[in-house]
């Protein structure tokens, strides 16, 4: 067998360190076509992930004129720790304010140590100046070393 198959996650795998994670790292293309790579706080919505940012950013910029994108979601420090997911695929916009702070509460739903009422109060603000994306991927491709150990 070989290490890829040895390693892979299976979907409730991936499915579960997607759920238990907050931030992924986030590779758009750039007008000269180097990466911009930028860590992000994302939620899921339908399994998928969900994320917000200014409309003038530049991954908002990138992403309207090429939608491709690669997220990475990993975990662990020492080599036999290591789990990741990379997703590779297109974002698909969302502009309406309704779909915009949907996806900043999904995002807000996920950092327990601030108070909900001073979320929500965020979200409602900080909307009105994002756009969200939600990631379709083509190619989800995973790894969980502690399984190199069993």
């Amino acid at each position: 067998m070989k290490q890829r198959e040895t390693v892979s996650m299976t979907g409730d795998e991936i499915s579960g360190l997607l759920s238990a994670a907050r931030k992924t790292h986030l590779a758009t293309i750039n007008p000269d076509g180097t990466p911009h790579l930028v860590t992000m706080f994302f939620g899921l919505t339908e399994g998928r992930v969900a994320f917000w940012t200014y409309r003038a950013s530049q991954k908002a910029v990138n992403l309207t004129r090429d939608p491709r994108l690669t997220c990475l979601v990993e975990t662990g420090e020492d080599y036999f720790e290591l789990r990741g997911v990379q997703l590779t695929g297109v974002a698909r916009r969302i502009d309406d304010l309704a779909g915009v702070t949907g996806v900043g509460r999904l995002i807000a739903a996920r950092m327990p140590d601030v108070p909900r009422d001073a979320l929500d109060a965020y979200v409602t603000q900080a909307a009105r100046k994002r756009c969200a994306f939600v990631v379709e991927p083509h190619r989800v491709v995973s790894w969980d070393h502690r399984k190199l150990l069993g």
